[in-house]
C-alpha cells in the first residue's frame, strides 16, 4: 500500500478550558513518574542504614538494589502488552496498587529475602510506569507540544528522586540514630501511590487506544475534552485514517522480526534504551552517597551533598522540557552523549590526580558529578522517554516501548548489581573511564540509527514506517 507521509494540517490548538484539562491529566499521570523516581532514588540514602541493620555485604547490597531494577525490566515488558490489551488508564490504576503493596512489604521486611520481595513488587510497578505513562501522555498530547507534555513524566521522575534525597537527608539528620530509619524512608512512597490511584479514577482512556479498539465515539468524547471541537474532529479523522492501514490485530514479536522496517525501528529503541543506561547515570542515583563517601566526604555530609545532583537533575529536566519542542531529537542526543562522556573522563582523571586525603578531592568530584547529572538530565533522560514513545507505530507501540524499556532496565540492573563490586575492585577512576567508553559507543549509535521525530504527528511517523514496510 502506498501512503503519503506528508504532515497533516490540523486546526490550531486554540486556548480555553480544554488546555487546562489536558494539563491536569498530565499532572495526574505523572504521579506514576514521581513514584518511579522516589522508589529508585530512596535506596541512595537508605542503603547504608539498611546495610547496618541487615548485615549486607557489597554483593548483597547489589542484590538489594538491583532486585527492583531487574523486576522493572519485566514490568516494562509486561506493562506494554497489558496496556495494549486492557488500556493505558486501566494499567496505570493497577500499577498504583502495586506501588502501594510493594512499599508496605519493604517497610515490614524482617530480612533480606522479604526485602527483595518488596523491592520486586516495586520494580514491577516502576517498570510498568516507565512504559505506560509516556505512551499515555504521548497519545493524549497534540503533536505541537507532545515533546514538552510527554517530557513532564521525566521531570516528575527526577522530582521524585530529589524528594527521596531530601527526605533521606532530613530523616538521616533527625532519626539517623534509629535502626529502622530506612523503613520510614520507604514508607513515604505509599502516599503518592494512593494519590495516583484516586486521580486516575477520574482520568479518561487514551483516545488513540480507543480508536484502535473500535470505540470511536468514546475516543471523540475524550478528544472533545482536551481539544477544540474542530481540532477534535480533524484529529480523530487523522487517527482513523491511519488505523485503516494497519491490521486490526495486535502485532506479534515474530511479525516484527520478519518485517525489515519494523525490526529496524525496534532495534533502534533497544539501542537507545541500552545507551541511556551505559552512561552510568543510575550509579549516581542509586549509589550517590557511596560514591561521595569514597571520594572523601563523611557519611552524613555525603547524604546532604547528595541533594545537589538531585537539584540539578530537576533544573536540567525543566530546561529539557523547553527544548523538546524547539530542538531536534538527534541534536539533543548528540549533545547529551558528547557532554556526559566528557564528564565521565573528567571524573576518572580527578579521582586519579587527587589522592585520597586531598581536601579538594571530594568537592571536585562532587562538582563533576553535578555537571554529569545536569548534562544527562538536560539532553538525554527526557529525550529518551519522549522519543521511545514516539518512534513506534500504534499497532506495535506497547510492544516496542515495552521491549525498549526492558532493554533499558536490564542494562540498568546489570550496572546496579555490578557497581559496588566495580568500585571495590577498580575504584572510581576505572569505573568512570569504562562508562566513558560505553558513552562514546552510544553516541556513534545515535549518529547511525536515530530518526528525527520532532514536530511530526504520531500518525505521520507511523505512515513513514508502516507505509514503506508494505
Amino acid at each position: 500500500m502506498s501512503v503519503s507521509s506528508a504532515p497533516v494540517t490540523l486546526p490550531p490548538l486554540g486556548v480555553g478550558p480544554h488546555r487546562r484539562r489536558l494539563g491536569l491529566m498530565s499532572v495526574v499521570a505523572c504521579l506514576g513518574g514521581l513514584l518511579f523516581g522516589y522508589d529508585t532514588g530512596v535506596i541512595n540514602g537508605a542503603l547504608l542504614p539498611m546495610t547496618q541493620e541487615l548485615g549486607l555485604t557489597p554483593v548483597t547490597q547489589g542484590i538489594a538494589t538491583s532486585s527492583l531494577v531487574f523486576a522493572a525490566a519485566i514490568g516494562a515488558l509486561l506493562g506494554g502488552r497489558i496496556s495494549d490489551a486492557r488500556g493505558r488508564r486501566t494499567t496505570i490504576l493497577a500499577l498504583a496498587i502495586l506501588f502501594f503493596l510493594g512499599a508496605i512489604v519493604v517497610v515490614a521486611s524482617p530480612s533480606l529475602e522479604v526485602l527483595v520481595v518488596g523491592r520486586v513488587l516495586l520494580g514491577l510497578a516502576v517498570g510498568g510506569a516507565s512504559t505506560v505513562v509516556p505512551v499515555y501522555l504521548a497519545e493524549l498530547a497534540p503533536h505541537e507540544i507532545r515533546g514538552s507534555l510527554s517530557g513532564r513524566n521525566e521531570v516528575a521522575i527526577v522530582v521524585g528522586q530529589l524528594a527521596a534525597f531530601v527526605v533521606n537527608a532530613i530523616l538521616g539528620a533527625t532519626l539517623g540514630h534509629l535502626d529502622g530509619v530506612w523503613r520510614v524512608m520507604f514508607a513515604v512512597c505509599a502516599l503518592p501511590a494512593a494519590a495516583l490511584f484516586v486521580g486516575m479514577l477520574r482520568m479518561p482512556e487514551s483516545p488513540r487506544w480507543l480508536v484502535d479498539h473500535g470505540r470511536r465515539d468514546e475516543a471523540l468524547a475524550v478528544l472533545e475534552r482536551i481539544r477544540t471541537p474542530e481540532r477534535a474532529a480533524a484529529e480523530l479523522a487523522d487517527v482513523e485514517a491511519v488505523s485503516r492501514i494497519r491490521s486490526a490485530e495486535r502485532i506479534t514479536l515474530g511479525e516484527v522480526v520478519r518485517d525489515r522496517r519494523l525490526l529496524a525501528i525496534l532495534l533502534t529503541g533497544i539501542g537507545l534504551g541500552i545507551g541511556q543506561q551505559v552512561t552510568g547515570i543510575n550509579a549516581i542515583m542509586y549509589y550517590g552517597q557511596t560514591v561521595l563517601v569514597e571520594s572523601g566526604f563523611e557519611r552524613q555530609a555525603a547524604l546532604v551533598a547528595n541533594v545537589a545532583p538531585g537539584v540539578i537533575a530537576v533544573v536540567g529536566g525543566i530546561v529539557a522540557l523547553w527544548m523538546m519542542d524547539r530542538v531536534n531529537r538527534r541534536t539533543t542526543f548528540v549533545l547529551g552523549f558528547g557532554l556526559t562522556t566528557v564528564c565521565q573522563v573528567l571524573i576518572g582523571i580527578a579521582s586519579l590526580a587527587l589522592p585520597e586525603g586531598n581536601p579538594a578531592r571530594p568537592f571536585v568530584i562532587l562538582a563533576l558529578v553535578v555537571a554529569f547529572v545536569g548534562a544527562m538530565q538536560t539532553f538525554l533522560n527526557v529525550a529518551f522517554w519522549v522519543t521511545l514513545a514516539e518512534i513506534f507505530p500504534m499497532r506495535m507501540r506497547g510492544l516496542g516501548v515495552g521491549i525498549g524499556a526492558f532493554a533499558n532496565w536490564m542494562a540498568n540492573g546489570a550496572l546496579a548489581l555490578a557497581f559496588p563490586s566495580l568500585v571495590d575492585s577498580i575504584g572510581i577512576s576505572g569505573t568512570f573511564f569504562g562508562f566513558a567508553v560505553l558513552g562514546a559507543l552510544a553516541l556513534a549509535f545515535v549518529l547511525w540509527r536515530l530518526p528525527e521525530s520532532r514536530g511530526r504527528t504520531l500518525e505521520s511517523l507511523e505512515v513513514d514506517v508502516v507505509g514503506r514496510s508494505r
